[in-house]
């Protein structure tokens, strides 16, 4: 008998140790924080259910890509606001856009334009890839719909206003526009990138809601280009300044369940304080995707990533975050 069992064993042995460790390896967990953070924004119902906004069944895979709780969204501001095409997004990052709009874009776009905002032009929302398009690195906000790439604005009038041709090329006013909302959109979500912050942003606006850490001000936010304001120095509380992050590591996606979801409620020890420029001053650069980004048509990048269009109504590029 022992005989017979003998082989059958050290085949079985062989097998496992050909397997190796994959065999018992654990399968990625998407961070607890990024459910808390749904959750809880349902919970505090900041984010109404309409004819413009839907729930979808809940997206697990492939890897930690994936929403909990995620909504399909054809238009903001109770259908005001309307979006080129349905984007799915989690519910802080709609409850987050939507006070951008009410409190920064709406009020900037009267005061500068004498008409509201009418139509976002999204660029992309959930899609299940790394930064930058690239094929290594991190994930994006974007693989857990926590991000949305703006191409531009449609107003009430019809008129269009591209980031490719008005950041640089539009007249005053509707640069002023683009530069104000990308400052208050700083205010308002934790990154922000935008023409001028690298090649890959030239033509969007890049707004999401991920976890840089927290300082003595709030969640700790990036910024870029920096926006020209001034403002008060930090207080002298005897705190140090806040660390730089380390570019190699994925803040976003660290695991654990003590971590606090950002989103603006009693989870939050601290409430968000208005962005400073000396505490973005020395905020670090994110990892640029180790291709270099596709050239660029009927224009051309300045030093400072800006698009320099060579013509007067260049159409919105694809290239994302």
């Amino acid at each position: 008998m022992l005989r017979r069992v003998l082989p059958y064993a050290v085949f079985v042995a062989a097998g496992l140790s050909l397997a190796g460790c994959s065999l018992f390896e654990p399968r990625p967990v998407r961070p607890a924080w990024r459910e808390q953070a749904e959750k809880a924004c349902i919970a505090e119902k900041r984010v109404k259910v309409s004819a413009y906004v839907q729930p979808a069944k809940e997206i697990d895979g492939p890897g930690i890509c994936g929403l909990t709780k995620p909504f399909r969204v054809t238009a903001l501001q109770d259908g005001q606001v309307q979006l080129n095409t349905t984007s799915t997004l989690d519910c802080p990052m709609i409850a987050a856009i939507d006070e951008w709009l009410a409190q920064v874009v709406q009020p900037i776009a009267q005061a500068r334009l004498g008409q509201p905002v009418a139509q976002i032009n999204s660029m992309g929302a959930y899609s299940c890839r790394r930064l930058n398009g690239g094929s290594t690195g991190r994930l994006s906000e974007h693989a857990f719909g926590n991000a949305l790439d703006i191409g531009g604005f449609v107003l009430a009038d019809g008129r269009t206003i591209t980031i490719t041709r008005d950041w640089t090329r539009g007249d005053e006013q509707t640069q002023a526009f683009l530069r104000d909302v990308h400052a208050g959109a700083c205010e308002s979500f934790t990154t922000v990138l935008s023409p001028g912050s690298n090649g890959f942003h030239y033509d969007h606006i890049h707004i999401d809601l991920a976890m840089h850490g927290m300082t003595r001000g709030g969640p700790r936010r990036v910024c870029k280009p920096l926006p020209n304001t001034k403002s008060a120095p930090l207080p002298q509380d005897g705190l140090p300044a806040a660390p730089e992050i380390d570019d190699d590591l994925d803040v976003a996606q660290t695991r654990g369940g003590a971590m606090q979801a950002l989103h603006r409620g009693p989870m939050l020890s601290v409430p968000p304080a208005p962005v400073r420029a000396s505490a973005l001053a020395s905020t670090p650069r994110y990892v640029a995707s180790p291709k270099p980004p596709a050239p660029v048509r009927g224009g051309s990048l300045r030093d400072d990533g800006a698009f320099e269009p060579d013509e007067d109504d260049m159409p919105v590029s694809k290239t994302r975050r």
